[in-house]
């Protein structure tokens, strides 16, 4: 018998009793719930926005008054087609509105606070319950366990200034339920890798999860260095775009599949990869997720569209129609691992990531970084900044082939597709500086 094992059969449901946590009960049922018919499911999110709504309208003067100012009946709200009547929701709203935002009855002390790192532009306060809580890590469970981990097992990660324990009783927990081991990404060196090899070893990980970026450069780094690691059962990437052929990079080093999950800090997983990785498994038991396009009609199935969620099991502070400023392309495709949870085809960036032509056109920046990455030698790492519609910034991390016909295809690419009236930047740098939160943003419109 493994220690793993132990840890997910004896320690962590005895942990559970103790602190009567309900996430294991969460998980079960989430476990069990995947697999209902896509109806079933769409019965739940239908009576579960019922319930916010009510819940709403009797306890919360912010949607009270929004509801009523357009002429809405919360009694008649009975499907996701009625939430059309309402307004979008937007960061600048909550940061503004955030006392408003709170229901009312609450006992302050019980809550739980986030703040988001705004990569915006636009920090965020944000409240929700303990339960709120334990179904949001419930449901990312769920997902991990789509890698092939299984609760108890080894967990490496490369995520930026990690929360380690630091008391005797949390890392006896931390040992007793679920060990982890991390990569620092604020400083990914030479020595931090080595150092992370050598966990490895010594803790034979089934799961490595971290920021997409952040995983290239582990992928990166231990070929530089020719460290090869015991392949792990699954790796998660999230947090920020995968781009193509850095996913490549990560399954050739790691001899491992990619599963790529999406989410954001404000209602925590919105889609997430199975192992079939046919598309984004949607998580439409705590959320009701659109796509709109730019004047507010649903995008259809291949369409890009602007997304938009409703975050039915956060009542401390909901989010109705919050758009979260990413685009993504809804499907009508059914994947074949039998799952009820539909399907988004992918996120193609965030909405401040999309660059902005002379004509007023967007172009996705992360579908340039990876089109330049792919068809002109000579770069490692691209990082694209629109200063103004005539202005763009071109950061690149040369790798060893890179010359003079490098910088000519590159300023080359972008005149055919910006034109020659935008002024071009092209400087080379070592790296790419990571945000605070050890992500990475490759493009950057400063255009409003």
């Amino acid at each position: 018998m493994n220690f793993a094992f132990l840890r997910r059969h004896l320690f962590e449901p005895l942990h559970g009793r103790l602190t009567g946590s309900p996430k294991l009960a969460y998980w079960k049922d989430l476990e069990k719930n995947q697999y209902f018919s896509t109806q079933h499911l769409l019965g739940i999110q239908q009576r579960r926005l019922r319930e916010l709504i009510a819940f709403v309208w009797e306890n919360n003067s912010f949607y009270r008054e929004r509801i009523a100012a357009v002429g809405l009946n919360p009694a008649t709200m009975q499907n996701v087609t009625d939430l059309a009547g309402l307004p979008i929701l937007t960061k600048s709203e909550i940061r503004d509105q955030m006392h408003n935002l709170l229901s009312r009855g609450l006992d302050q002390k019980t809550l739980q606070k986030a703040k988001t790192g705004g990569s915006t532009g636009t920090a965020l306060e944000l409240y929700f319950s303990e339960e709120c809580s334990e179904l949001r890590n419930a449901c990312a469970r769920r997902s991990d366990c789509w890698t092939g981990w299984r609760p108890g097992e080894p967990i490496a990660a490369c995520w930026g200034n990690p929360k380690l324990p630091k008391t005797y009783r949390e890392r006896l927990k931390f040992n007793l339920i679920q060990p982890y081991f991390y990569l620092d990404t604020m400083r990914v060196d030479e020595k931090a890798v080595r150092f992370f090899a050598e966990q490895w070893r010594n803790a034979k990980p089934t799961l490595l999860y971290g920021h997409a970026h952040s995983l290239y450069l582990l992928a990166e780094a231990l070929q530089d260095l020719a460290i090869s690691l015991p392949a792990p059962k699954g790796i998660l990437s999230t947090s920020m775009m995968l781009i193509p052929s850095e996913r490549a990079v990560i399954e050739e080093v790691f001899e491992t599949k990619v599963t790529n999950r999406y989410g954001c800090e404000e209602v925590s997983l919105i889609g997430c990869e199975c192992e079939r990785h046919e598309g984004m498994h949607l998580n439409i038991e705590h959320l009701v997720i659109e796509f709109l396009r730019d004047d507010g009609t649903p995008a259809s199935p291949g369409e890009p569209g602007r997304i938009v969620v409703t975050d039915l099991i956060n009542w401390v502070m909901p989010l109705i129609r919050y758009q979260v400023e990413d685009v993504g392309v809804p499907s009508l495709s059914v994947c074949s691992c039998g799952r009820g949870l539909p399907l988004m085809d992918q996120v193609i960036g965030r909405v401040a990531d999309f660059l902005i032509k002379l004509d007023g056109s967007r172009v996705a920046g992360i579908s340039l970084i990876e089109n330049t990455l792919t068809d002109i030698p000579g770069i490692r790492q691209m990082q694209i900044i629109q200063e103004a519609i005539d202005e763009i910034k071109l950061n690149i991390v040369p790798a060893n082939n890179y010359t003079q016909e490098t910088y000519d295809q590159l300023l080359s690419y972008f005149q055919d597709l910006f034109g020659d009236a935008v002024r071009y930047t092209i400087k080379k740098v070592t790296d790419i500086k990571a945000e605070p939160s050890g992500k990475y943003r490759f493009s950057i419109c400063n255009v409003k």
